[in-house]
């Protein structure tokens, strides 16, 4: 199999188990790439009695860089277009027992209404930190439940503390603003939090969270030369807007 990109960004392998096989760059794709993977495994012998089979190309194209960077520590979330800040908006993320997940995430879908019930992620009915809320201007970041969202009930929060059960809440305007302004796989890293890592493989899309030494050590391929790959940018500077 072979995967290329206009413009090249390089990239490698990478096995997650015995059947499942990732490729990515040493850094985020470019904005407004096209990137081709092929499959050249047609009459390819894999046992005695089972053949790889022909497959067109697949063709998909990035658009804009959007990433919204949240800073646990200063409450809040910067949103960044092509390298550019667009928008900061106060936040609230995990209280103690319940932090957000520090690390590189990406958008997996959005909901426009969804119920949120503590005990699907195993808070008891009968607890003092149970809830049951109807949440607008979703965007799920894990598949164990991290959301972005509006979070009118802790208003007084936003921007000051950190009182949620794991997702990053703020008010109903800014969440639909960057519900609006998000897509499927775009950025999302959180940052100077006390919270666990977010895994590379098992709950979302969080193949970021490896290092470029880390990556390639999952491959079965020699790596190429170090210069046909550009160095990982900067953190976007966290510079509120005025």
């Amino acid at each position: 199999m072979r995967v290329t990109s206009v413009p090249d960004a390089g990239g490698s392998w990478h096995w997650v188990d015995a059947q499942t096989l990732h490729f990515r760059p040493p850094s985020f794709w470019p904005a407004h790439a096209v990137i081709t993977a092929h499959s050249i495994l047609d009459g390819a012998k894999i046992t005695d009695s089972l053949y790889g089979g022909g497959s067109e190309a697949l063709k998909i194209t990035t658009g804009d860089r959007v990433e919204a960077v949240t800073d646990v520590a200063r409450f809040s979330m910067t949103v960044y277009r092509n390298g550019q800040a667009v928008r900061t908006i106060p936040v609230t993320t995990g209280k103690d027992g319940y932090r957000t997940r520090t690390g590189v995430k990406t958008v997996l879908e959005k909901q426009p209404a969804i119920r949120m019930n503590g005990e699907s992620i195993g808070i008891p009915k009968d607890s003092p930190d149970a809830y049951d809320l109807d949440v607008r201007h979703a965007v799920r970041v894990t598949w164990s439940g991290e959301y972005l969202h509006a979070a009118p009930w802790s208003a007084d929060a936003h921007g000051a503390e950190n009182v949620s059960h794991g997702c990053t809440g703020m008010s109903t305007d800014n969440a639909a603003w960057l519900y609006d302004t998000l897509t499927p796989g775009d950025v999302i890293r959180v940052i100077n939090g006390p919270g666990p890592q977010m895994n590379a493989f098992d709950n979302g899309y969080g193949d970021w969270n490896l290092n470029w030494a880390q990556w390639q050590a999952g491959s079965t391929l020699p790596p190429p030369p170090a210069a046909e790959h550009p160095p990982t940018p900067a953190a976007p500077r966290m510079t509120p807007l005025l």
